[in-house]
């Protein structure tokens, strides 16, 4: 779906949104194709990247000329004007870390916090976000995206199994993280950030219909339609790992037996009494019909493997299904593989909670990626300012 741009006064914050998106996503260009893209005049596009060059989000490239005349400027993202936090809270500890508009890492941080408690987890969040920031000093943060594991709300699911987040049900989140930071605060479950982060820095930039299966201490996904993540009625479209897949199987923590998790899942590699070319070659089977399941339903460009698993055990898993399925992803006019690794590494959470944040302060369909139920109160864009 292409942005479109409104030329009622009253769309003035929401203008600025849509430029800067398209500078983002298709940078460097010049303002005329700015103007095509968004469906605004050149001279309305002219006034607001004047704007945010003031404001030092955007740079103008010239190229040297070649002939006659001057070559018109072209303009990209500043990698510098602002950065995001992220952070990533699991059973185990806190990750965080200060990513630029690039979605650079540029400073990050540990803390052990085995199955912390809301107030001590928020009070080490505090102090690890006052850190990263201090280094950075003088440098704008826009806000800050925190990643957890999911499902959300789901009685019988959520806060259950190796992912067991105790004493984490009904906390505020945002108003927490925007309490102990001052920050504008988003947060969505540790699959979805990720793929969001693949969206904005990695391979979902360039395919537009994708899936991304989330490689965790357990394991799911998250559709990318048309750049925006789908998240369902309540939020929590994506958990596969919980289809049950092996008849009479393992119990699994939610109450099934034979979840698709308790075998394809960094949990179950941690089970698995062996190297990781028995393990691969175990699950094989089940991992293959899995990639079958997720085509058949969302037909996707491509199927891209990341979350916390290195790349070396992704790779391998990717190498071990052929030959797929036959599906409706089994096309003769494919241009991408139907499964492709994700090189976000361990970051890649971190990466996709900063992520959040970039999109809710900078991006104009922000509405879309979230149910109306989850999405923040108020604009960060009210007024002349592109953030707080």
């Amino acid at each position: 779906m292409p942005l479109r741009g409104t030329n009622q006064e009253f769309g003035r914050p929401y203008n600025r949104r849509i430029v800067l998106e398209s500078i983002r996503r298709f940078g460097p260009i010049a303002r005329g194709e700015i103007a095509r893209h968004v469906g605004l005049t050149v001279q309305t596009v002219s006034t607001i990247v004047r704007e945010l060059e003031e404001q030092g989000y955007i740079l103008s490239v010239r190229k040297e000329p070649k002939g006659r005349g001057l070559p018109p400027a072209t303009l990209r993202i500043n990698p510098e004007g602002g950065y995001a936090v992220g952070i990533h809270l699991t059973p185990l500890g806190i990750d965080a870390a200060l990513i630029n508009l690039s979605g650079d890492v540029i400073e990050s941080a540990h803390r052990e916090a085995p199955h912390a408690a809301p107030d001590e987890a928020f009070e080490a969040i505090g102090a690890m976000v006052a850190e990263l920031t201090a280094r950075r000093s003088g440098g704008r943060v826009i806000g800050i995206g925190m990643a957890l594991p999911g499902p959300f709300g789901v009685e019988p699911m959520s806060f259950v199994g190796p992912t067991t987040m105790a004493g984490w049900q009904d906390v505020p989140l945002r108003e927490r993280l925007t309490a102990v930071t001052g920050l504008p605060a988003f947060f969505e479950n540790d699959m979805a950030a990720a793929a969001m982060g693949e969206r904005f820095y990695g391979l979902g930039a360039k395919h537009s219909e994708c899936y991304y299966l989330y490689f965790g201490v357990g394991l799911g996904g998250t559709m990318l339609h048309d750049g925006s993540a789908l998240r369902g009625a309540w939020g929590n479209a994506g958990e596969i790992g919980h289809i049950p897949v092996v008849p009479g199987g393992e119990l699994c923590p939610c109450g099934n037996r034979g979840c698709l998790e308790r075998y394809v899942s960094l949990d179950a590699r941690r089970r698995w009494n062996g190297n990781d070319a028995d393990w691969v070659s175990e699950i094989t089977p089940v991992f293959r019909n899995a990639i079958a399941i997720i085509e058949n339903l969302f037909d996707p460009e491509t199927i891209v493997l990341g979350g916390l698993a290195s790349p070396a055990l992704l790779e391998r898993l990717a190498a071990s299904v052929g030959p797929l399925h036959n599906s409706v992803s089994a096309r003769k006019d494919r241009v991408a593989p139907r499964i492709l690794v994700a090189q976000g590494g361990q970051h890649a959470v971190l990466r996709g909670a900063a992520a959040l944040a970039v999109s809710g302060v900078l991006s104009p369909r922000f509405g879309q990626i979230f149910t109306a139920k989850r999405q923040r109160e108020g604009d960060p864009l009210k007024g002349g300012d592109i953030a707080a």
